[in-house]
């Protein structure tokens, strides 16, 4: 029997929302504090899936102020495909608020955003058979909105509240039959998270909720896939349906860390009794009748396409002026003259190694692994020496260095899932490679990069970065480590 293996997009891919076109599936996550915002995927068979773009790609659609904190910014996206046309509608908590954008195809180009004036976050779309576009949100509330202008036609309606755990969050209606279904998440997005649902014979209500709620939840269980919930509904041409949500992977002893953040797990749904049942979200899974796999593109980044690969984003900005492709053909420069300046990609596997091959020049750059501007751990090279910089919270340290000849050297993070009942989720490696030379400087515990210790919502970014002048990149190379 042909298995999948969870996740099915790994690293900090949360809150993920589908819909299908065909025979083709279409998936959306949040990104939160980075840019550009809300990355889509592309897939044929809800295993194997590639990033096809971003929806807020452009300072109109996203812009994040530069004191924007970190796990703020844009909360969960429901993507759906409605008459011809895709809706994106999320929230930018500490901007415009909720708002949709559109398309006529997936990869682009999206609209300028049209503002939906209701309070609250995690919004849904959906449609009836009259036509009326129906927005519910967190809370959980409905309204009828004109799904041109984003104008309030009617609500927002209480509707249904959950099974009275704290968060009821993440709506999602579906018309399946002759019911309307309302999947919620509730018991908030850590430990205790779960999915229930209700049905209802109109959106308005009112909600009968399943006799066997929580339809699924991994809380209170020793299962290596935790926190599951935030789900999606989708069904494959064939007649199955399938469920896409989050979850983590904590290592280490208690209480348990993880540092890829919260990532996009797939699972298989029945109805039963006009209800739908969920087994454990298992690490392996009878793969769906479908099977596209395709070539993804590599991970190693030589820097001679004429822009950027969708993978990289930075946090709240990305001003053209910071970065070129073409001030050094086949290098990308960094420029820090007006501000520091980050280019990363999600770390997506446990056992990891990153490199790059850096020009430093006269500037201050380098490799990072970074939580948020508090947790990131950094080598770097400026003044003819390398160092391995640590910042914890206040504490900022200086862990080792040493002098490297002028021009080009590499960097190298390794990184080490270690066992079950190790204190430390992972161990990270630091290294240099130079002419005549190849040190490594420093191992470093990797719970302090976790979301246990630098809380939020995201996970770890890899990338390189310029705080003084102007350094230069040759490539950079991602490879998921095989044990």
């Amino acid at each position: 029997m042909r298995t999948y293996d969870n996740p099915v997009i790994g690293g900090f891919h949360p809150d993920p929302s589908v819909c299908r076109v065909g025979e083709d599936y279409y998936l959306a996550c949040s990104s939160f504090e980075y840019f550009p915002g809300v990355p889509l995927f592309h897939s044929r068979d809800l295993v194997h899936w590639r990033q096809i773009g971003n929806a807020l790609d452009r300072p109109g659609q996203l812009d994040l102020p530069d004191d924007t904190p970190a796990s703020a910014g844009i909360y969960a996206p429901t993507l759906r495909h409605h008459d011809g046309r895709f809706y994106l509608i999320t929230t930018d908590v500490r901007g415009k608020g909720t708002f949709f954008v559109t398309a006529d195809r997936p990869e682009g180009p999206w609209s300028d955003p049209v503002l939906v004036d209701i309070p609250g976050i995690d919004p849904d779309l959906a449609w009836d058979e009259d036509g009326n576009c129906w927005c519910a949100l967190a809370g959980v509330t409905v309204s009828r909105i004109d799904p041109a202008t984003g104008k309030v036609l009617e609500g927002p309606l209480p509707i249904w509240s959950g099974t009275g755990l704290q968060h009821p969050e993440a709506p999602h209606l579906y018309r399946v039959g002759d019911w309307w279904y309302l999947m919620i998440a509730e018991g908030g997005t850590a430990h205790g998270h779960s999915v229930s649902i209700a049905r209802a014979r109109s959106p308005r209500g009112p909600y009968e909720p399943a006799p066997a709620n929580p339809i699924l939840t991994h809380r209170s269980t020793d299962l290596p896939i935790q926190s599951t919930g935030h789900a999606d509904l989708v069904t494959a041409p064939d007649g199955t349906w399938w469920m896409v949500l989050l979850g983590t992977r904590p290592r280490g002893w208690f209480p348990g860390f993880h540092v890829l953040g919260r990532e996009t797990f797939l699972t298989p749904v029945e109805w039963v009794d006009g209800w739908p049942r969920v087994g454990p979200v298992r690490e392996q899974h009878p793969a769906p009748e479908a099977w596209h796999p395709f070539q993804l593109p590599p991970v190693r980044d030589d820097f001679d396409a004429p822009t950027l690969a969708h993978s990289w984003i930075s946090p709240r900005s990305r001003p053209d002026a910071s970065w070129s492709l073409t001030r050094r053909p086949g290098w990308l420069t960094l420029d820090a003259k007006s501000a520091p300046v980050f280019l990363g990609r999600r770390q997506q596997h446990p056992d990891c190694r990153a490199s790059v091959r850096i020009d430093p020049g006269s500037g201050r750059a380098g490799l990072s692994v970074r939580m948020d501007e508090a947790h990131r751990y950094d080598i770097e090279v400026a003044g003819g020496a390398v160092s391995v910089v640590a910042r914890i919270g206040p504490v900022r340290q200086r862990i080792a260095s040493r002098a490297v000849p002028p021009g080009p050297v590499t960097l190298t993070v390794d990184i080490a899932a270690t066992d079950a009942d190790t204190r430390a989720p992972d161990i990270l490696t630091f290294s240099v490679e130079g002419p005549e030379m190849a040190v490594e400087l420093a191992e470093l515990d990797g719970r302090y990069l976790s979301t246990q210790v630098a809380g939020g919502f995201t996970g770890r970014v890899i990338g390189m970065y310029v705080t003084e002048g102007e350094a230069a990149f040759d490539w950079f190379d991602y490879q998921e480590a095989l044990r």
